[in-house]
């Protein structure tokens, strides 16, 4: 049953960080697509120029912090060794 519990949460580990990659890497191919074709695609602050900008995105990093959270007390239980703790808590750091 602890290998049971332990893949499961080494697969949660790694989907969520394969998730926030994934997502990075699209963010970024797009903006050298972007810088390819010379142009940037339209932004909805250019056509509300009048509106201030938003603030930075805080969730951003209230999220990464629960992911290191989570890390931790996988760490903890012993669900991860100390290699895997380092790697997982690099990837999420960028």
């Amino acid at each position: 049953m602890p290998g049971l519990i332990r893949g499961v949460a080494r697969t949660a580990v790694v989907a969520g960080t394969a998730t926030a990659v994934s997502n990075r890497v699209s963010r970024r191919q797009q903006g050298r697509w972007a810088a390819q074709q010379g142009y940037e695609a339209p932004s909805r602050q250019s056509a509300y120029a009048a509106e201030p900008p938003a603030p930075p995105a805080a969730p951003d990093m209230t999220s990464k912090i629960e992911q290191l959270k989570q890390l931790g007390e996988l760490k903890s239980q012993g669900v991860l060794t100390e290699a895997e703790f380092e790697e997982q808590k690099r990837v999420l750091l960028g």
